[in-house]
C-alpha cells in the first residue's frame, strides 16, 4: 500500500466534498445563523448536543459563542448539553440514556431558543428525543446532519432549518459539520457586529 497517496486521495475526497457541500448548503447555511442570531438577540440561548465526535462539535461550538471566534465581542448564551457528567449520568442511570438530552432541553430551553441539534446519521435516538422536547418547549431546531438527514430529517417543523451534508462517510460528515459550525459563528458575528464583507 502507499500510504502517502491514501492520505492525498484522503485531502482530495474532503475537499471535494466541501465542494459540492458549500453549493448545496450556502443558502440554508444562512438561514441558520438569522434564526439564531435572532434568537441571541431576543434574550435567547442556543443549547447544542449530539454523541462522540458530534458532542465535541456541540461543545466546540459553545465554546466559540461563550468565549469568542475570530471578532472580538460579548459573550453570546451557549450550552453544550454533553458536558456535565453528574446529569449525564443520573439521567442514564435513573431513566435511560435516551433522554440525556432531552432532559435538560425540558429544564433549560424557553421558547424562542434554539437547539443545535448533530447526528451524522440523523439517527441519534438522544437526539431526536432532544429535538421532541425542543417543539413541546417552542424552541427552533437547527439539525446538523448527513446521509438524508434520517428519521431527524422527518421530523423538523416550519420554522426549524435541516443542513444536511450530501455525503454518506462519517469521516467526511463530520469534517463538513466542523466547517459548518464555523460558518455559523462567523456568519452571527457579522450579523451582530454589522460587517459588511
Amino acid at each position: 500500500m502507499d500510504l502517502a497517496s491514501r492520505i492525498a486521495r484522503q485531502f482530495n475526497d474532503s475537499a471535494e466534498t466541501k465542494r459540492s457541500a458549500g453549493e448545496l448548503m450556502a443558502t440554508v447555511i444562512a438561514d441558520a445563523v438569522g434564526l439564531m442570531t435572532n434568537s441571541l438577540m431576543n434574550n435567547g440561548k442556543i443549547l447544542a448536543c449530539g454523541n462522540g465526535g458530534s458532542a465535541a462539535d456541540a461543545q466546540h461550538f459553545a465554546a466559540e459563542l461563550v468565549n469568542r471566534f475570530e471578532m472580538e465581542r460579548p459573550p453570546l448564551a451557549a450550552i453544550a448539553l454533553t458536558t456535565d457528567s453528574s446529569t449525564l449520568t443520573s439521567i442514564a442511570n435513573d431513566y435511560r440514556f435516551e433522554e440525556v438530552f432531552s432532559k435538560q432541553v425540558r429544564a433549560l430551553a424557553h421558547a424562542g431558543d434554539v437547539l443545535l441539534a448533530i447526528s451524522t446519521s440523523g439517527n441519534s435516538p438522544n437526539v431526536i428525543e432532544a429535538i421532541h422536547a425542543a417543539h413541546e418547549r417552542e424552541a427552533h431546531v437547527v439539525a446538523l446532519t448527513g446521509r438524508g438527514g434520517g428519521a431527524i430529517g422527518e421530523m423538523l417543523r416550519d420554522g426549524d432549518v435541516h443542513l444536511c451534508v450530501p455525503a454518506d462517510r462519517t469521516a467526511r460528515i463530520q469534517e463538513v459539520h466542523l466547517l459548518t459550525l464555523h460558518c455559523l459563528c462567523d456568519g452571527i458575528d457579522c450579523l451582530l457586529l454589522g460587517v459588511e464583507e
